[in-house]
């Protein structure tokens, strides 16, 4: 029998032990951004509609993809389909010391058909540095994450960049590609709209689009010198840093706010459209079109689901293991292993007991089960003489008879 109620669809629950890959994954962000100076920000799920409207009329998340709504106040507000919106928007509001350096891990909504990896609610973590246009920091911030990944285990990750210039030369690229695909048969999407953002077109991942782009011009052929400038000096850094790369014309992200240097990472062990596992950008200008001061930014995300699963795939970064360092088993009552397995968490160790009164079988059945080093045995005899059993699991029968006031000295000293 199906029970009533189940997760939407495009949503999953994630429960222990698998659980804790989350965690791991999300502490050592959380140590690698921090090392490089960024500080967590954390914000809002959801926002005006308009800070979200922001990334542009011609995208998919705005046309199709947001869940927007109308709060009891009468607020149009949507949830988050993106994250920087978000942070430069936090920024603008309250204006950190420059260069801001934050990362945020967070759920994304999104209305799409749901994909492996791609739930309509899932998860990132990111960063972004705003107040600079240094290259080095494109660098940097392609590093931070490249760095990361490689932490978890995961190496067959192709990283692609490329740069799609400024508001100085993609109108000159606009028009050079808008010739190429005038005379060229495109997805039934772009077929009758391709004109009002035809670089949405490189991003599309339809044969017909990706067969009509196979000849078309390349940006970076287009780029006016201070771009073509930058992006020198990007993949120098990242030449100079030992990060393989490729350089992919096409690549142009889903977002309109994106200037200049763009790059993802995909995963060798995936398969085809949905191999990312993230990228990112710069995004100059995007700052002044939330009402902000005219600030540089960069940032990236990378999603949590499809790093585990190209992680999977590799066979590495498991569930890791989490084993009790004790189990109480108390068939003299259950106080004992109430009182007990409390000082054990006050000391620092990992505890847990049965309830139920159930016996002494089952307790140390349970104990067994719970992956714990050693299981403490209090049974009446032990509860009069003021002693406690300890039992080394790994071990299978060795065991002691300590005092009771003994035990947890007796376990530091065994403990790892």
């Amino acid at each position: 029998m199906s029970p009533q109620f189940q997760a939407p669809t495009g949503t999953h629950d994630v429960l222990a032990p698998e659980s804790a890959r989350w965690e791991v994954l999300v502490a050592a962000f959380s140590r690698h951004a921090g090392a490089a100076g960024y500080g967590l920000v954390v914000g809002p799920s959801f926002e005006e509609l308009a800070v979200y409207e922001r990334v542009g009329d011609s995208t998919d998340i705005v046309r199709k993809e947001m869940y927007d709504f109308e709060d009891k106040g009468g607020r149009r507000l949507a949830l988050r389909p993106d994250s920087t919106p978000s942070v430069v928007r936090a920024f603008v509001q309250h204006r950190p010391p420059l260069p801001w350096k934050a990362w945020y891990v967070a759920p994304h909504f999104r209305y799409d058909r749901p994909q492996a990896g791609r739930y309509r609610q899932h998860h990132q973590v990111g960063a972004e540095v705003l107040g600079t246009d240094d290259p080095a920091v494109d660098v940097e911030v392609i590093a931070l994450a490249w760095d990361f990944i490689g932490g978890l285990g995961v190496r067959g990750i192709e990283l692609m960049v490329n740069s799609i210039g400024d508001p100085v030369c993609r109108p000159g690229y606009r028009e050079a590609l808008l010739a190429h695909l005038e005379a060229r048969t495109l997805c039934n999407e772009h077929a009758g709209r391709y004109a009002d953002n035809p670089l949405r077109v490189l991003d599309c991942k339809r044969d017909a689009c990706i067969a009509a782009t196979a000849e078309a011009p390349r940006l970076v052929a287009h780029l006016c010198e201070p771009c073509a400038a930058h992006f020198g000096a990007v993949t120098a850094g990242l030449e100079a840093l030992g990060i393989p790369f490729r350089l992919e014309g096409r690549l142009v992200r889903g977002q309109d706010y994106y200037t200049r240097t763009t790059f993802e990472f995909a995963s060798n062990a995936l398969e085809g459209a949905q191999n990312g596992v993230g990228g990112g950008g710069r995004y100059d200008g995007f700052v002044e079109a939330m009402g902000g001061p005219a600030t540089p930014g960069i940032g990236f995300g990378l999603g949590i689901e499809r790093l585990l699963l190209a992680a999977d795939a590799e066979g590495v970064f498991g569930v890791p293991d989490a084993p009790l360092d004790a189990f109480v088993v108390d068939t003299a009552g259950g106080s004992h292993a109430l009182l007990l397995t409390r000082e054990l968490r006050q000391a620092g160790m990992a505890a847990d007991r049965a309830y139920d009164n159930r016996s002494m079988k089952a307790q140390v059945k349970a104990a067994d089960k719970s992956g714990a080093r050693f299981a403490l045995i209090i049974g009446e005899d032990e509860a009069a003489a003021g002693t406690v059993v300890v039992r080394d699991l790994r071990q299978g029968t060795a065991q002691e008879s300590v005092a009771r006031d003994d035990v947890i000295d007796t376990l530091r000293k065994r403990l790892p």
